[in-house]
């Protein structure tokens, strides 16, 4: 017999749980970290109660920061768990909250130090992943004071996830774990570690319990998100088989959300002047309304509560203000907010609510019982198959049965307004199962789902909750893809793809894109369907690099794709040799693909494809024969002759042209028409740098060309096409690589000699390109951003300076990039200085000012990055004085898109044909 320990984990940035199960025993026994403060608040304190706070000096003394097991002195001192969240409501700016949901927002790097948002830079940041890793890490610690003969990497572990997080979200888990030092574990989803729970806790009189049971809904609605999942409950031979049926999509809809909500309320109240307050001091204050939530809602609530915000500076005390409030208005915001009465079939709303805070990308509509309501709908097949003729279903067939789970459910308000809703939904009350620990559930359960993996319980089926495809074209609307997995795959086997062979490249990275989808449709292993936006989630991309076998000259490889849902609860990717099977490269989600770039992974080129690369091997292949230049300027002409006019050129044909360019590259230097062709055409081929499959590896190639510089150093134009070259790449260029450019033209552009290189820089006619290109470099840290921003600001003070400076202010200064993480935005403080600038100029003389405002002055919903509303309302009057366009005005009101027009302004020309950029989970184009 395995005599590990069964060790569950509940992973949470407040409130981290952990289970067990001793070696050879079935009881689930509650692990304390350190001591149990509250009824279901086990595994919170992580330090000894007696640390004192000293608001005056706005630090925690660090002797009192005592743990009972040694720590590492390199590590950074961090208070963690429901300390660190008490703390949170004393001092401003240092807690680190929501770890998990920032797992799952793709529009920032989840691998950088960003956390905690809108934090000033006296404070030091955690990545979303290092975060979650410093709970596991503490976990770890604690387990092994407690267990020193067994270590918790050596024991069975299951780590619990949201059911909605996607493949990308999965891996950053499995990589937060790893870096704790557990590198063995596996996921499952928090619904159903609830359900197991309750199962494990009934199994004596399993079937009398669910006799009249046939669809069961868990609703989970935790700190960061909403978690719905409907199990199917069959009888056979009078037993219950229980196969899970449907999960919601990712809802970052939970309590974060209404601490939020109540926040805003009470900032409403600070007295005039202080209404707007920091996102360090909106985030204490947030802190302090989860606190007065918890009272406002409890059975026992008083009538009011105190809320008393601290000054900051000098006026800490001094600046205290304090504001009520009530029970009533309280519940009426939480209940009727989150929760309000609904029709079945009504749609979500897209108006964005007013609790997007924080950088997360909070749903636009926040009410919980709308978003249900759409699940269902999305799930009616299979919910009135499972009901089956056992009562008379309405249009939305409504489960009979109901499970919650989660924090936010400890408000008898909240539970019971759901509980009325589905009622009414379905014309008859719900059964609902007892709860009577929604903390600590799911912690149990992932110890009682490894227990029935020994044996002991039953089983939920239903494997894979979505199906899985790959993106063949992302030309048309919608786009193709192959089902590599279905819904509904069971754990650990594998699924090859019948009939679907592919031709990889040997030594070169070969990446693929991915959808998913939770619909009930029943598609099968290598169908071909159309990728309908709303249905299909894009995912990170994969990739590989599939080297040749020693000795072999061989170039490619045929492959067939095999996938499975591996045991630890993640999707697997092979490609295996069709020659030999044995050979086999397993696929891996690239994490560091900013933004969730849509793109082609294959796709057809013109008929004259193989001519227009003919013409460039004249020009730029091996053979020496010489070429005049009337010849070379003719070759723009000719391709378009040969593929059709260049603005419509899309993105696998421009790629493909890129790919013959480079491989061409050591020839652009035989003269200096052959150089200045050759970066015009891959620039505009290889724009905006990122979109497609293999750019990354595109702009790795590329950077290899950088330290080489140009040839013809002495052509004015060779400069400007050089650095066209690389603002038109600029999207997926590196941080190192947009520093370095930075350090090649600043001192042009200052006029100041360079240092270290022997040849000129500063090259008349190519400023232009030079100002263009740093603009366009999001990835720059922010204070380099913000250096350059206000020396080019003394510029434009000047009488004879171009009116292109303040478009590339603008740039600068953008609250949303177009490409780069969100953290990388200059402070608004910094933004708003600039933007005062600009509104002293005359906006009908300066064309770009106007188009600079609104870029500096744009609404994202994120308190860290938006400026004051007076100097948006400044923006906007002085919009309608110039009769702007109506969609610059909007961007100021609302969290709205670029439209075209404004996309290829900001970047300085239009995108490819057929590229979508994605930003906070919707397109820009």
């Amino acid at each position: 017999m395995n005599k590990k320990y069964i060790v569950g984990i509940d992973l949470g940035t407040s409130n981290t749980v952990v289970a067990y199960a001793a070696p050879g025993r079935q009881q689930v026994e509650l692990f304390e970290i350190e001591q149990l403060v509250g009824p279901g608040q086990v595994a919170a304190r992580p330090l000894l109660p007696s640390v004192r706070y000293h608001p005056a000096a706005g630090e925690i003394d660090a002797g009192e920061l005592q743990l009972p097991w040694p720590v590492e002195e390199t590590a950074a001192p961090v208070v963690a768990g429901r300390l660190a969240l008490d703390l949170g409501g004393q001092v401003p700016g240092r807690l680190v909250a929501s770890a998990k949901s920032w797992l799952s927002h793709a529009a920032v790097d989840r691998l950088a130090p960003i956390l905690p948002w809108g934090a000033d830079d006296t404070v030091s940041k955690v990545s979303p992943v290092g975060a979650s890793a410093s709970y596991l890490a503490h976990v770890r610690a604690a387990w092994l004071h407690r267990f020193p003969q067994a270590p918790l990497e050596r024991q069975q572990l299951v780590l619990t996830v949201p059911a909605s997080f996607d493949e990308g979200a999965r891996a950053l888990t499995l990589a937060a774990a790893r870096q704790a030092g557990l590198a063995n574990l596996r996921l499952l989803e928090e619904p159903q570690a609830a359900f197991y729970d309750w199962l494990f806790r009934h199994q004596q009189r399993l079937a009398d319990e669910l006799a009249q049971t046939r669809l069961l809904l868990v609703c989970d609605v935790g700190g960061g998100t909403t978690d719905l999942t409907l199990i199917q409950v069959a009888l056979r031979d009078g037993e219950p088989v229980l196969t899970r049926i449907g999960v919601g999509d990712h809802l970052m809809l939970g309590g974060d959300n209404m601490d939020l909500a109540l926040a805003h309320l009470v900032e409403s109240r600070l007295p005039a002047g202080e209404a707007r307050l920091s996102a360090a001091r909106f985030s204490q204050l947030a802190a302090r309304c989860r606190v007065a939530k918890e009272q406002l809602l409890a059975a026992d609530a008083p009538e009011s509560v105190l809320l008393t915000l601290l000054g900051s500076g000098s006026r800490l005390l001094g600046g205290a203000r304090t504001v009520e409030l009530r029970r009533d208005e309280a519940r009426q915001l939480l209940v009727d907010g989150f929760l309000p009465e609904v029709a079945v079939d009504e749609v979500l709303q897209q108006r964005r609510a007013a609790i997007v805070e924080f950088g997360l990308p909070y749903p636009a509509d926040a009410a919980i019982s709308r978003h249900l309501a759409a699940f269902l709908r999305r799930h009616a097949a299979a919910a009135r198959q499972a009901l089956g003729d056992s009562e008379v279903q309405p249009a939305v067939p409504v489960p009979d049965t109901l499970l919650l789970n989660g924090g936010v459910f400890r408000a008898a308000a909240l539970a019971g307004r759901l509980q009325s809703i589905l009622g009414a939904w379905r014309g008859a009350p719900l059964r609902v199962l007892h709860n009577a620990d929604p903390d600590v559930a799911v912690a149990r359960g992932a110890v009682a789902c490894a227990l029935v993996g020994r044996g002991h319980g039953r089983r939920i089926g239903g494997g894979s909750a979505r199906s899985y495809f790959l993106v063949l074209d992302d030309r048309g609307q919608p786009a193709n893809g192959i089902c590599l997995l279905p819904r509904g795959s069971e754990e650990a086997h594998e699924i090859p793809l019948p009939d679907r062979s592919f031709s990889l490249r040997l030594g070169q990275p070969v990446r693929f894109h991915l959808a998913s989808s939770v619909a009930d449709t029943a598609y099968q292993p290598g169908e071909i369907t159309a990728l309908v936006d709303d249905e299909f989630i894009r995912l990170p991309p994969i990739a590989t690099v599939v080297e040749a076998p020693a000795g072999s000259r061989q170039r490619e490889v045929r492959v067939q794709l095999t996938t499975a849902m591996s045991e630890v609860g993640t999707l697997e990717i092979h490609c295996v040799s069709s020659e030999d099977p044995a050979r086999r490269w397993l696929l891996e989600f690239q994490m560091r693909a900013e933004g969730g770039v849509e793109a082609a992974a294959a796709a057809g080129l013109p008929a004259r494809f193989a001519d227009a690369v003919q013409a460039l091997e004249r020009l730029f292949g091996a053979s020496s024969q010489p070429v005049d230049s009337k010849e070379i300027r003719r070759l723009r002409g000719q391709l378009e002759h040969l593929l059709g006019k260049r603005e419509e050129w899309d993105m696998p044909l421009l790629r493909a042209l890129f790919d013959a360019l480079l491989q061409r590259a050591k020839r652009r230097r035989r003269s200096p028409e052959h150089e200045r062709l050759w970066c015009n055409l891959a620039g505009f081929c290889l724009r905006p740098g990122l979109g497609d499959a293999l750019d990354d590896w595109r702009i790795e190639q590329l950077c290899e060309l950088l330290p080489q510089g140009i040839q013809y150093a002495n052509e004015s134009q060779n400069w400007s096409e050089w650095w066209t070259l690389w603002r038109r790449a600029a999207g997926g260029l590196p941080a190192a690589a947009q520093e370095s450019l930075l350090g090649e033209l600043a001192p042009a552009l200052r006029s100041e000699p360079a240092k270290g290189r022997g040849r000129a820089v500063a090259i008349a006619g190519s400023h232009d390109d030079m100002l263009r290109l740093v603009a366009s470099l999001e990835r720059l840290p922010v204070e380099r951003k913000i250096e350059t921003g206000d020396w080019l600001l003394g510029r434009l003070h000047r009488a004879v300076e171009k009116p292109l400076g303040w478009w590339a202010l603008g740039r600068l200064g953008a609250r949303q990039a177009l490409y780069g993480s969100a953290h990388q935005v200059v402070p608004p403080e910094v933004a708003g200085r600039w933007l005062e600038a600009l509104l002293a100029t005359d906006w009908k003389k300066v064309e770009p000012a106007a188009f600079a405002a609104t870029q500096i002055a744009r609404l994202t919903g994120d308190r860290a990055r938006d400026l004051a509303p007076e100097l948006r309302q400044a923006v906007l009057a002085r919009l309608a004085a110039i009769s702007a366009s109506a969609t610059w005005s909007a961007q100021l009101t609302t969290v709205a898109e670029l439209d075209k027009a404004d996309e290829r302004r900001a970047f300085g020309e239009s995108l490819p044909a057929g590229l979508r950029l994605i930003r906070n989970d919707r397109p820009l184009s």
